[in-house]
């Protein structure tokens, strides 16, 4: 009796006792697996699978992990005179030594199923990666800044006071005309060095106008 097993993609015709090398499996030497894929069974009363033969399997014990013959491939380059590049491989097999032949049965033999060995990325799927922070939006510089302090005063109301400026009075606590209506010299001069006004204030005539909002309120 013998079998047509499919592994690693390819097809293979053997009978109890023999011994062949299959695409790497995985499992150790001294192991018994058994293949699953069964394409035909032959004898007395041949059995054709649809694609396989039902509760059909075909075990074997793992003599040794190997590799095969070195193949040297030849890589030459266009419009590259005496250019080549000489790549070598060996291809991992696994030794194995038929044993059995199921003609039934076999999905409740409980043996290992032989499965082969998955290289790369999808060998194991990695642990999900932890979701990184959002990075902080450069915005968030101006969000520091106090420009939007709920209740503050619209100072770019005062002559020659946009923005910029505004943001840089916010900075400094100053959210209100009554508090800038209330400056003195010694304060004018403060925030003219603190803000590098270079006489502003007092070219513009903040305190004045402060002023007179306050009174209009």
């Amino acid at each position: 009796m013998f079998a047509v097993l499919k592994t690693g993609g390819k097809q293979y015709k053997v009978q109890a006792g023999d011994v062949l090398k299959v695409e790497k499996l995985a499992a150790d030497a001294g192991e018994t697996v058994q293949f699953n894929e069964i394409l035909m069974l032959g004898g007395d009363a041949p059995v054709v699978g649809a694609p396989v033969v039902a509760g059909a399997g075909v075990q074997a014990e793992v003599l040794d992990q190997i590799k095969g013959p070195k193949t040297i491939n030849f890589v030459r380059r266009r419009r590259k005179h005496s250019s080549k590049r000489t790549k070598g491989h060996r291809q991992k097999l696994t030794l194995v030594k038929i044993t059995e032949i199921l003609a039934s049965g076999a999905d409740a033999s409980g043996v290992k199923a032989a499965v082969g060995t998955v290289y790369g990325a999808a060998a194991e799927a990695p642990a999900a990666a932890p979701a990184k922070a959002a990075a902080p939006k450069k915005a968030a510089k101006k969000a520091a800044a106090p420009a939007a302090a709920s209740g503050a005063d619209d100072l770019k109301r005062l002559s020659g006071v946009g923005p910029a400026l505004e943001k840089k009075l916010l900075a400094a606590g100053v959210t209100s005309f009554a508090q800038i209506a209330a400056w003195g010299p010694d304060d004018i001069a403060e925030f003219d060095e603190k803000l590098s006004f270079k006489g502003r204030i007092e070219r513009e005539e903040w305190v004045a106008q402060a002023t007179a909002i306050v009174n209009e309120g």
